[in-house]
């Protein structure tokens, strides 16, 4: 892979790795609400905000690579039922050892990543509703000279294009349906 390569899709995975940084930092705001201490809840947001940050910039690298297809939700969710539970595993053993110095993991690790991979799902749709309103203004700005950009964001544009067209199709057919409806609606002399 040349530099120019790396550079184009590094400019790519900013949006997502920005998602995923602010996961991390909102756990760490929540650790503060629930009553954590201010060191821990550093330790959560850095602990849980840097996993999720590689892992989001790296969806979005397989979308500018063209590997996963925008806009379909099994890719990201079959992405983040593996990628979920490895980031809080890491969280875990990084925040122990962030706070107490020594990694900790969970008691029962095989349950614990279950349980994770089933919250996963949450998170990627969450991922994905963010990834598609934020990645777009950004494809746009960087489009020019990087060509995975300009491709990721000429498919967000068609797409975006579709809907607008399904939905003047669906007004359209509303209008010509409810004029219809006037037409053979049934005198009742004032009557209900």
């Amino acid at each position: 892979m040349t530099t120019n390569r790396m550079r184009d899709l590094g400019q790519v995975a900013v949006p997502g790795a920005l998602i995923g940084a602010s996961a991390g930092l909102a756990a760490g705001g929540l650790a503060l609400i629930v009553g954590q201490s201010v060191g821990w809840a550093v330790a959560t947001g850095v602990a849980l905000g840097l996993p999720l940050a590689l892992l989001g910039g790296g969806f979005s690298v397989l979308l500018g690579m063209g590997i996963v297809t925008p806009g379909v939700f099994a890719p990201a969710g079959l992405y983040w039922f593996v990628g979920f539970p490895v980031a809080r595993l890491v969280h875990e053993a990084l925040a122990g050892l962030l706070i107490v110095g020594q990694p900790a993991l969970p008691p029962d690790v095989l349950g614990f990543l279950a349980y994770q991979a089933m919250v996963s799902l949450g998170f990627a749709i969450g991922f994905s509703w963010l990834h598609e309103r934020f990645a777009p203004g950004w494809l746009r700005r960087i489009r020019q000279g990087n060509p995975a950009a300009e491709r990721l964001y000429a498919f967000y544009l068609r797409h975006a294009e579709a809907q607008w067209q399904a939905k003047e199709n669906r007004r359209r057919n509303r209008g010509a349906g409810q004029g219809l409806g006037r037409l053979i609606r049934p005198r009742t002399g004032g009557r209900a």
